[in-house]
């Protein structure tokens, strides 16, 4: 059960030991489990891989269809991490959030949303670390316990601000290994990249410049080398006037043409088709009695802010997800306390998207208010 050891740590928000109890390789002297002898190992993996396929099958169907929502889609994830054949299984029977509205792998958050109706997450900011974590929301309260999805922080480069984004809150700084990706925004804070550390797409550019090296892949692909790959752009317009308003936004997002099933964890293969997903904030209106603008978030935001926005489709563009109308909300994000904000996305755009997006919105905007 070596893979299921190896593969647990995104299975929790946190994986660390409890304070004051130590590791048990630590003070037990007997053979540690992950030393465990190679031939043990295969034993045991071999067991569990006899089992019949259509049985195999069965049983994660069973499961996943008894774990709508985290924690108990844990026992999911787990099935994934017990051989090969177990993950093969789990796989072809998970469905992506498009088609479940579920996120059940990591690999799930770069796949996107659900159709018919916004997934719900929110964003917790540290300011004492520059650190903004993303939980998945558990349920129809603001914020809860959540499952930790995502989580980023912010450093400066020399003129430059760069978010790194990571699954892993313990190993993220410049030239980690857990990153999934970042954020490179410009001297005024108006203009931002959008950097995958993988190839989602055949022909996607790829940043050529010597910090693309501080952010290796290898550990997430080995097939892929340690690049960084543009998926999108967010940019703010200038408020030379002054005039009376909020910030406006514009979005260029490549997305996925057609998605089928759930992607295999341990394939990161890049898909072949995608397009570009324009999008900008809804225009709000003003209100005259409260003497603000104001926008309808449906009770998912309750603090007044800058920072608060909803992006939408462009009516007339020709997109082939269906989602030009100026009244879908693709991604809205609001601030519910001083330090928690909701987001929430749909399709066609991926929580790391919808993530990156939201992370534009922090920090001030001198030229843009």
């Amino acid at each position: 059960m070596a893979l299921w050891r190896r593969s647990s740590s995104w299975l929790s928000s946190c994986s660390r030991s409890p304070a004051g109890i130590a590791n048990e390789a630590k003070v037990s002297p007997e053979i540690a489990p992950d030393d465990a002898p190679e031939d043990e190992q295969d034993v045991d993996e071999e067991r569990w891989s006899r089992l019949l396929p259509e049985l195999l099958t069965d049983i994660v169907r069973r499961v996943d269809a008894g774990a709508e929502r985290w924690p108990a889609r844990r026992d999911v994830a787990a099935c994934a991490c017990v051989c090969r054949r177990w993950r093969d299984a789990a796989v072809s029977v998970v469905r992506p959030p498009l088609e479940s509205g579920r996120i059940t792998f990591p690999s799930s958050l770069k796949q996107s949303g659900p159709r018919d109706a916004p997934m719900h997450c929110f964003i917790r900011r540290n300011k004492s670390n520059s650190t903004f974590y993303l939980y998945l929301s558990l349920t129809h309260a603001l914020t809860d316990n959540g499952k930790f999805l995502l989580v980023a922080r912010r450093f400066r480069n020399g003129a430059n601000t760069e978010y790194i984004i990571s699954y892993n809150s313990d190993d993220l700084y410049p030239g980690s290994n857990s990153g999934v990706g970042k954020l490179r925004s410009d001297f005024l804070g108006t203009k931002f990249i959008m950097y995958d550390n993988q190839q989602p797409y055949h022909g996607t550019k790829t940043l050529k410049s010597r910090s693309s090296r501080r952010y290796p892949s290898k550990q997430i692909s080995p097939h892929v080398s340690g690049s960084n790959f543009e998926v999108g752009q967010v940019s703010y317009k200038f408020n030379f006037l002054k005039s009376r308003g909020p910030r406006r936004m514009q979005c260029s997002i490549q997305c996925p043409v057609g998605q089928g099933t759930a992607s295999d964890p341990s394939k990161d293969k890049p898909q072949s088709t995608s397009s570009t997903l324009s999008l900008r904030n809804k225009a709000p209106r003003w209100h005259e009695h409260l003497q603000c603008w104001c926008l309808n978030f449906h009770g998912r935001v309750t603090v007044a802010s800058v920072k608060n926005f909803q992006l939408v489709a462009p009516a007339g563009t020709s997109d082939p997800w269906g989602v030009g109308d100026e009244e879908t909300v693709i991604l809205q994000f609001g601030k519910i306390e001083d330090d928690a904000f909701t987001m929430d996305f749909r399709h066609p755009l991926s929580a790391f998207q919808a993530f990156a997006i939201c992370l534009t919105s922090f920090g001030t905007k001198l030229a843009c208010e």
